[in-house]
């Protein structure tokens, strides 16, 4: 999130869309509906009626994979109407810079420039800005006054390698009228056609969204999984984002683009890095070309844009010496790189997400799994062929706190494998509870909060980190006694967050939470102060490039001090706007709202009749930690708001995404539609997809799998189920899988509710109850009547153990993804229902459960 939860309050707009707060982040809701309280409007876009849309002041559907186009028409509607908040967009987008004349988006071809039909990828050479130049032959020894000061004028912006500009947002080739120019064609008669979604209903959503506007307004947007898992993704979000730099919404009270994480530590896990391809504070993982640490910093040290830019990712050499040092400790010398040398390298092409791990698996080139904390047997796409892939190991580890389908797939009794004829090695190691370990959770909101342990686990269970530890010290002993490939990252890691306790090692989580924040390890004078060596970093601005400070995440600096763990402190705000600056502590340095000085005018005032975040007051800022202690854009020595960014500016037009700089509406790798009317090509060019004897996929337009199928979560149960289907009250609520469906499509199929149905993909079949309800109604799509259906994930064959819940929904869903994050589709898939007759629903039938 830019922002966080209690600051959903200060919004006078809230879209949801690609959400379910009201009963997937349930608590959530509370700051919604404070909000429409202060007399804000709710808006839900969303393909089923659900309980937040209940609570919605407006609500429209829209068919599963249509948001692009849904708000590619909120673009153009902002732009037509002259809803845009001007002052902010250009001053603080790069809506003025001209981009190079090679630059173009060609909608026969659904193409942009520099598209490599061999490598089925873009060169984004064309996509970058025009710079200011200078003659190189010109010779300013003979030019008169006049010419010597433009020429001195024009060499001091292209040293400062400052982007030619239209400040009038008239010039052809200016972001601006780019982006103009590429959402024309989306109409809201286009619109309406592809989504769904009626004229009336898209001109009601797009009106009350855009009053926000309004330099006195605010608006923000709640989303989740419903955007993300799609293979336009990422590029959901981004024009959602645009949408918001539009408006003026980023960095302000009640605005913000705010992502709901699915886990209360989801964000904390991003930020330590267990994703494949950064280190934790979202440094680089680094590429085999990078040999070096100098090679490694000289590709993602990005050089400042323009003399207003501060250029954060500048600090990229300080945060990653500090984070080598934090790794391994006294052993990290200028002469290795720091440790560099011992990090494993990504293959330069390489991908190591999800569905490529266990395709490599079921092709017999990963033998080993180690699946901590999760049941990849039910969350991840096909599960046929994810349960294939663990037939193929010679060892999986499960780590878990309840036995689960991943630990015991050899018993899944649709897999067609005997156990006998599997050769893999189930290691289940059980895990203690969150409630039964001491740490940090950090939320959706970036909140660091600190969690105390209620009980001790039961049995033989132990917390994650003594668990790693015990196979640690044993991988440490096997290359002491064995030696081993590539033994300097064991034998030299930094490993003293352990003590002797009750005859066996116990993790000092306190020592790893100081070790994430970071030390002084010399002496280290900066300004008039001097910090002695072993006091803890009070700040990432701090962290130092020679290898005198360590930090295990720079973005975590400040969340452990001297004055103790900022964590742990529980001091609400009397009053204000919901910062709570006393209440935990926020990355990075206590900042609760993100980009905040994009919340007042170039002068450091608040934007008139807004909630203040910020404000310039004589020499300094007052409010919210802002960010960065530079004076506002239009001071003497002013920066820009988006620090992150190496040009200062919230980016209309972006580079570095694999699919173009602009979204575009593509349908879904399984579509009902045969058809594109915005452009010639139906999916995403470059969407991630995969091609083995399993990996089949329906044709679009299909008669065999005529409904559009997504996946869902319910408020009883928790991501696959493995806490919650073990726990029998919740179980009681929801006992076994459904699928909801139209009324319209309950009565074409002759199906009435409770009525056992088989569901069905090309991938795999499932027996489910059948759910008729008015939450979801036909669609009109192209003239035709498209249905919908809908499927919770959180069922699985082994709990309940006579099998009364079901499998998972994921049997269903396609190994294909977004080509950024190549998360998977699992919310727009082509399906087909069936009703089993009487004779047969016996077979089919799902037993009842027993009585509690």
């Amino acid at each position: 999130m830019t922002n966080h939860w209690i600051d959903l309050r200060n919004s006078d707009c809230v879209l949801i869309m690609g959400a379910n707060p009201a009963e997937n982040h349930p608590i959530s809701f509370r700051w919604v509906l404070k909000a429409k309280e202060r007399g804000a409007k709710v808006v839900c876009v969303d393909p089923r009626f659900t309980k937040s849309a209940s609570q919605a002041d407006i609500y429209a559907r829209l068919r599963s994979g249509t948001d692009i186009a849904f708000l590619g028409g909120m673009i153009k509607y902002i732009l037509d109407n002259d809803r845009m908040h001007r002052d902010y967009v250009v001053n603080y987008t790069n809506a003025s810079f001209l981009v190079d004349d090679g630059f173009s988006f060609d909608a026969a071809t659904a193409l942009f420039s520099g598209y490599d039909e061999a490598r089925n990828a873009y060169d984004e050479k064309t996509w970058q800005y025009r710079f200011h130049r200078v003659d190189p032959d010109a010779r300013p020894e003979t030019m008169t006054p006049a010419q010597r000061t433009e020429y001195d004028r024009v060499k001091a912006l292209a040293d400062a390698r400052e982007p030619l500009k239209d400040p009038t947002l008239q010039d052809p080739r200016c972001v601006f009228q780019l982006l103009k120019r590429h959402f024309a064609r989306y109409d809201a008669a286009t619109v309406s056609q592809v989504t769904g979604t009626p004229v009336a209903d898209l001109e009601r959503v797009y009106a009350a969204f855009s009053t926000t506007g309004a330099p006195d307004k605010a608006g923000t947007i709640m989303y989740a999984m419903g955007w993300t898992q799609h293979t336009v993704g990422v590029q959901n979000i981004r024009a959602m984002t645009i949408v918001q730099m539009l408006l003026g919404n980023l960095g302000r009270a009640g605005g913000g683009v705010n992502a709901l994480r699915g886990e209360s530590n989801v964000q904390g896990s991003t930020d330590q890095a267990l994703l494949f391809h950064i280190l934790p504070g979202y440094l680089k993982a680094p590429r085999a070309s990078q040999q070096t640490l100098d090679d490694y910093l000289k590709v993602n040290t990005p050089t400042a844009i323009g003399r207003n830019s501060a250029n954060w990712w500048g600090n990229t050499p300080k945060y990653m010496v500090s984070l080598l040092k934090s790794m391994f400790g006294d052993a990290a010398t200028p002469a290795n790189g720091f440790g560099y040398d011992w990090l494993p390298r990504l293959q330069d092409s390489g991908n190591y997400s999800w569905m490529h791990l266990f395709d490599e698996m079921y092709e017999g080139r990963i033998r080993g799994l180690l699946a901590w904390g999760m049941n990849p047997a039910c969350s991840g796409p096909n599960s046929t062929k994810t349960r294939q892939a663990l037939a193929k190991l010679d060892w999986l580890v499960n780590v878990n706190i309840f036995p689960n389908e991943t630990g015991w797939f050899f018993e899944d009794p649709g897999l067609g494998i005997r156990p006998e004829d599997i050769r893999t090695e189930v290691f289940v190691l059980p895990a203690a509870a969150s409630v039964e370990k001491e740490g940090s959770i950090s939320n959706s909101g970036r909140w660091m909060q600190w969690r105390y342990k209620a009980a001790d686990a039961p049995g033989d269970a132990l917390p994650d980190a003594e668990i790693m530890d015990l196979i640690f010290h044993e991988l440490r002993a096997l290359y002491q006694a064995e030696g081993g490939a590539l033994p300097e990252p064991i034998l030299n890691a930094k490993w003293d967050y352990f003590r002797e306790h009750g005859g066996h090692r116990e993790a000092d989580v306190r020592a790893i939470a100081r070790e994430i924040n970071g030390y002084f390890l010399k002496d280290v004078t900066i300004g008039d102060k001097t910090f002695k060596a072993g006091t803890l970093v009070p700040a990432f601005g701090m962290l130092q490039a020679d290898g005198s400070t360590s930090s295990g995440n720079w973005i975590y600096c400040a969340s452990y001090t001297e004055a103790g763990n900022m964590s742990m402190r529980r001091t609400r705000e009397p009053h204000g706007i919901g910062l709570n600056p006393e209440w935990a502590w926020a990355w990075p340095v206590n900042r609760r709202i993100l980009y905040n000085r994009a919340s007042v005018d170039p002068a450091g005032k608040p934007w008139k009749g807004t909630i203040p975040v910020v404000e310039w007051v004589g020499d300094r800022w007052v409010g919210d930690v802002p960010d960065g202690p530079w004076p506002p854009l239009a001071a003497e020595g002013g920066r820009l708001p988006f620090i992150m960014r190496a040009d200062g500016h919230a980016a209309l037009l972006a580079t570095g995404l694999k699919d173009g700089p602009f979204p575009e509406h593509f349908e879904p790798l399984e579509s009902p539609v045969t058809r594109n009317p915005f452009n010639g090509r139906l999916q995403n060019p470059v969407a991630a997809r995969f091609r083995g004897e399993l990996d089949k996929v329906a044709a679009c337009g299909s008669d065999q799998y005529p409904y559009v199928c997504s996946t869902y979560r319910v408020t009883e149960h928790w991501q696959t189920g493995v806490m919650t289907r073990n726990a029998p009250w919740l179980l009681e609520a929801v006992p076994q899988i459904f699928v909801e469906m139209s009324e319209e499509l309950a009565r074409d199929l002759g199906i009435r509710a409770g009525e056992q149905v088989r569901v069905s993909s090309i991938r795999g079949a499932l027996t489910a109850v059948a759910l008729p309800t008015k939450r979801l109604r036909p669609l009109q799509v192209h003239g035709r009547t498209v249905h919908q259906v809908g499927l919770p994930w959180c069922f699985g064959w082994r709990v309940p153990n006579d099998g009364s819940g079901g499998d998972s929904a994921n049997l269903l869903t396609p190994c294909a993804g977004d080509p950024n994050t190549t998360i998977p589709e699992s919310k727009a898939f082509l399906v087909n229902i069936e009703k089993i007759d009487a004779v047969t629903q016996s077979a089919h039938l799902l037993p009842r459960r027993r009585n509690a």
